[in-house]
């Protein structure tokens, strides 16, 4: 069954502050003029007085390295890094900050702004895209590199964000190794933020002005950021990847920065005040101490963002609000202390670094498959230098050394989008070449055998592998709405075949349920019946309670739907068959006993007869890529014997017997012979379409099985 667990170590996080060197007095004060932008290596060999005097905070440059470099620790596996992922949350507040101070604090206008955000962003990333482009063209198995093609697309659109929503709230999309371009959703997230708050505070700057600006616009972002936040709580207790990846559920990080900014435009000319600059100084320190704590204390079972979020957030704009308190007292304040070379160096150096970093670590383990995390560490760090390169040969040249006219920066942008496109098309189209042909022909099913050792028919031959290699991971069943969402407790009316037939058989459980849905729907047309889905992936239909990690919490929605559909059931007319089915690994084996006895109770009181399928064998890896990656191989992908299979009380256990369930295991025919491996293919069937799920095709190719093994026997 798919899942996905932000934030998962496939779901990278971002230094979404591209305004990196746009380090103005706007920010702090936005009642005067701000200086003209100046180059990051003018500011670097500046000396300390002229740094204050034109407003410029290496503190925010140091807190920029800090949250760059925590990243890069998490996506290594550091020990000690597991909550590095809140950089992203750190690097979305300092992008509010920034922003906000940029449109304030001098006339702009909104083509001017937009041509500065496309100089500034898109080539250093355009350079990554086609360079990700290249190496998974060589390096990656044509599946991966047609799934790279398509988020190739979207993240030179700016919008793949959006994708991986859809991907990872897809239960039943095959579940895919991580995107070499999965830390794009950041700046996809960015970029839309820009756009939005571009719009807003540039179009009411337009119509107000003094003291009713600075209230309409404070008023603005509050609101905005309370609805953000709003749903940033929901999702992550109903969608962690919508909540994770989703603009909406962001927006108020960057509204925490923004409201830092007009804070700290109110308070300028204050500072030098001791008793003001004191508790700036005590902020920024608890604001310091906040986001370290979320670093080192924070993993993957955090619920987030959510209210955690809230940890980092808060830490940051209390950091970013404090920063002119050192200048007033003189001491050593957390302002000074991220006032370092080391750490400002990985500041200025954040964006490409983080650009690169990830295509890096991710393509290099989809080649040589997993590495320690001191391996991944060194080459996150020797991601350093293409991104150095990129940074002086690509980003500041193409910032600073073009005309300034909106034009031209709106030209950079455009070219900077167009030739990644031109990369993804080039990159798909070899894809679909090397997998023969496109993904969206169905196969047909050769005849399956009804009895005996073999899956084919006497007769029944397949010339190459069927489905083929560019659709087995479309391979579904039908009926895809059947499997409810996550948060829904109840299945809609879900029927196929003779659908007015007061006959029906009903299939019961979870995803590795809903595999069978072309089975069953054989059995039901043959006899003119109905078919009944019913089907919540992740939910066992076993009376256990489990933890979903895509919720990231007890996932009370499959009791509820559980409970609702044996009442269901038990009140509504009686179907001649119920068919169950599901995976079998939810909680311990004497818990699956315990809760498959406590739903035999109440399905024997439907009274209708009972059939249950084992469970199929369980690969533990991507099938369809594995097979891509070994030139389509028949003999290639065996998996292990000893963690294909799990006891199965409903087999094994005895209790089939005593509830008179009719038993079906087809592990000993897709698993065939005693040693120690099974197949991925068999006699030309590719046997699964993700890491876990059986195709479509072979769903087929079984119906007779079922069919002759569960109706047929039972008269």
């Amino acid at each position: 069954m798919s899942t996905a667990v932000p934030p998962p170590s496939s779901s990278p996080s971002s230094p979404a502050d591209t305004a990196s060197a746009e380090l103005l007095p706007g920010v702090v004060r936005m009642d005067r003029q701000a200086a003209p932008e100046r180059r990051p290596s003018a500011e670097a060999v500046a000396p300390p007085q002229a740094q204050r005097r034109t407003g410029f905070r290496p503190d925010i440059e140091g807190l920029r390295g800090v949250a760059v470099l925590s990243v890069l620790a998490y996506h290594a596996a550091v020990p000690g890094f597991a909550g590095g992922y809140v950089g992203v949350d750190v690097f979305f507040v300092i992008s509010g900050f920034l922003i906000t101070g940029l449109l304030l604090g001098r006339p702009i206008g909104l083509w001017d702004f937009a041509a500065r955000r496309a100089r500034r962003i898109l080539p250093a990333a355009a350079t990554v895209l086609v360079a990700t482009a290249v190496a998974g063209g060589a390096l990656l198995d044509p599946l991966r590199g047609t799934d790279l093609a398509r988020d190739l697309i979207a993240s030179a659109g700016q919008v793949v964000n959006w994708r991986f929503v859809g991907q990872q709230t897809d239960y039943l999309a095959a579940e895919h190794a991580p995107s070499p371009l999965q830390h794009f959703w950041s700046l996809g997230v960015e970029n839309q933020f820009y756009l939005l708050w571009g719009v807003l505070l540039l179009g009411l700057a337009r119509f107000l002005h003094g003291r009713r600006r600075t209230v309409v616009i404070t008023l603005a972002t509050t609101a905005i950021g309370a609805v953000s936040l709003l749903l940033c709580v929901r999702w992550t207790a109903t969608s962690a990847p919508l909540a994770y990846f989703s603009t909406g559920s962001r927006l108020w990080e960057f509204a925490a920065g923004a409201c830092a900014a007009l804070l700290g435009g109110a308070l300028a000319g204050r500072t030098q005040r001791r008793g003001t600059a004191w508790t700036l100084r005590l902020l920024g320190w608890a604001g310091a101490a906040a986001v370290l704590a979320s670093i080192l204390l924070y993993d993957r079972n955090t619920p987030f963002p959510g209210t955690a979020a809230l940890v980092p957030v808060l830490g940051a704009a209390a950091v970013l609000l404090a920063g002119p308190a050192h200048r007033a007292l003189g001491a050593t304040d957390a302002g000074r202390l991220l006032d370092n070379r080391p750490l400002r160096a990985a500041g200025r150096l954040s964006y490409a670094w983080y650009l690169w970093h990830w295509p890096v670590l991710t393509i290099a383990q989809a080649r040589f498959g997993a590495l320690p995390w001191t391996t991944l560490a060194a080459l996150a760090a020797a991601s350093a230098l293409p991104a150095w390169l990129t940074m002086r040969l690509v980003e500041q040249p193409l910032r600073y050394g073009s005309s300034p006219a909106p034009r031209r920066g709106l030209a950079v942008g455009a070219s900077a989008l167009v030739i990644p496109l031109i990369a993804a098309l080039t990159l798909g189209g070899g894809t679909v070449r090397a997998l023969g042909g496109a993904a969206d022909t169905p196969a047909a099913a050769p005849a399956g055998a009804p009895t005996g050792p073999t899956l084919l028919a006497p007769g029944a031959r397949v010339l190459g592998l069927t489905p083929s290699l560019a659709r087995a991971r479309e391979d579904f069943p039908p009926g895809k709405g059947c499997e409810i969402p996550l948060n829904a407790d109840s299945s809609p009316r879900c029927l196929f075949g003779a659908e007015d037939s007061p006959d029906r058989i009903v299939l019961l459980g979870d995803s590795h349920a809903g595999q069978w849905i072309s089975s069953a729907l054989a059995m039901a047309e043959q006899r003119h019946w109905a078919l009944e889905v019913l089907v919540k992936p992740g939910c066992p239909l076993a009376t256990l309670t489990v933890r979903n990690n895509v919720l990231g919490r007890t996932f009370e929605e499959c009791d509820r739907w559980r409970e609702n559909t044996l009442t269901r059931l038990t009140s509504g007319p009686r179907p001649r068959l119920v068919l169950m089915a599901g995976l079998n690994r939810y909680g311990s084996q004497e818990e699956r006993t315990q809760g498959w006895t406590r739903t035999l109770d109440r399905l024997a009181a439907v009274g209708a007869p009972l059939a249950y399928l084992g469970d199929t064998p369980m690969p533990g890896k991507d099938i369809p890529t594995c097979l891509a990656a070994s030139d389509g191989r028949s003999d290639a992908c065996f998996f292990p014997r000893d963690t294909a299979f799990e006891p199965d009380p409903m087999l094994d256990g005895g209790l089939a017997a005593r509830y008179g369930v009719r038993t079906l295991d087809l592990g000993p025919l897709l698993c065939p012979g005693s040693g120690p491996d099974c197949p991925a293919v068999l006699e030309g069937v590719v046997l699964y379409r993700d890491t876990g799920h059986i195709t479509d095709t072979l769903a087929r190719v079984l119906a007779p099985r079922l069919d002759k093994g569960i109706l047929e026997a039972a008269g």
